[in-house]
């Protein structure tokens, strides 16, 4: 782990310390449980998109004064306390919502401590489920990882190991909607997407501007483009927080499928494409950095991409190609 720079989680009840606001997570197991407590402030504000339209959004952002989506994640294991503080600085009610664990109404203008036992180990997503779903594609959605009591290297007990995880959250936009919402007025209009992003951000290409900068390129920021060498092995916890189904696939090797939708599978498939629910749907998967097997002559180095198997997520703004919900494995 030392070609990267990360920090590790303490073990008095800080969050696993995540780079840049999303994805990467280094956890240091410990001994007894403890209290994990996160703030977040509900803000809104203005997000340019690849073609230069500025569209409307919520989020759980880790400052008043800034707008942060997806929320920083969590990390806690079994038998701890997590605590949330939700402050809303806006003048509407929201919610801190974890379906099946904690749902808390945070009015306008006010705070809310919200506290609960953490879950069974797993991937579980956080959303303001006021206005269902209206809220949650806005913006305000993140993600929690429960971490099992007894390991720092497997997803459940008993499940396929791993050394290093990642968050991937996906969502799809309409500007339509969100102006509307904006306004606090319903949509009116069908959905019709127009941006699709993984943890914020979209593609940038080669020769685009933005390529290579990564606050808001998916290929090169470094909390969502896979980074290993031959023999790493990488947990993705996968979330659709859109309206959009989707098809996830990886490039290089296939992946080792263990969950979907919050369940273990009975049998641990290897593939290069996992369908994606839409509406919250889950996955968590391990990508092996195994010699590609297909590459010849063999390699042990080099770059390929993750993409989404529907076009429509490929493109921006009605046809901008690789500007879409796709990043990169780095084998370094």
């Amino acid at each position: 782990m030392q070609r990267r720079s990360f920090l590790r989680a303490g073990t008095a009840g800080a969050i696993g310390t995540v780079l840049g606001g999303s994805g990467l997570l280094s956890w240091s197991p410990r001994a007894q449980a403890a209290t994990v407590s996160h703030t977040y402030y509900i803000t809104d504000g203005l997000i340019p998109q690849p073609d230069g339209v500025s569209v409307y959004f919520r989020g759980f952002s880790d400052s008043s004064g800034g707008l942060q989506v997806p929320a920083q994640p969590i990390i806690a294991r079994e038998g701890d306390t997590i605590r949330v503080t939700v402050v809303n600085t806006l003048s509407q009610s929201h919610r801190f919502t974890i379906d099946g664990v904690v749902s808390s109404s945070v009015s306008g203008g006010t705070t809310r401590v919200v506290q609960f036992s953490a879950p069974s180990a797993g991937s579980y997503l956080f959303y303001d489920s006021t206005s269902e779903p209206y809220n949650r594609l806005l913006g305000l959605h993140g993600a929690l990882a429960v971490m099992p009591a007894s390991r720092d290297d497997e997803l459940y007990a008993g499940s396929r190991r791993f050394d290093q995880q990642y968050f991937w959250i996906l969502n799809d936009i309409d500007p339509a909607w969100h102006d509307r919402l904006r306004q606090n007025r319903t949509p009116s209009t069908p959905f019709v997407p127009r941006y699709f992003t993984i943890n914020g951000r979209s593609g940038r290409p080669p020769g685009a501007p933005g390529n290579g900068d990564p606050d808001i390129d998916a290929m090169h920021a470094h909390d969502t483009a896979l980074h290993g060498q031959v023999g790493d092995r990488t947990l993705i916890r996968l979330f659709n927080a859109g309206l959009a189904a989707h098809s996830v696939h990886w490039h290089a090797n296939h992946v080792e499928w263990l969950t979907q939708n919050g369940v273990p599978r009975p049998d641990v498939w290897e593939k290069d494409i996992i369908y994606m629910r839409n509406n919250r749907g889950t996955n968590d998967v391990i990508f092996p950095f195994d010699r590609p097997p297909d590459a010849w002559p063999p390699v042990t180095t080099g770059a390929y991409p993750m993409h989404l198997h529907d076009e429509m997520t490929q493109t921006a703004g009605g046809g901008l190609y690789m500007f879409g919900a796709m990043t990169d494995i780095y084998f370094e």
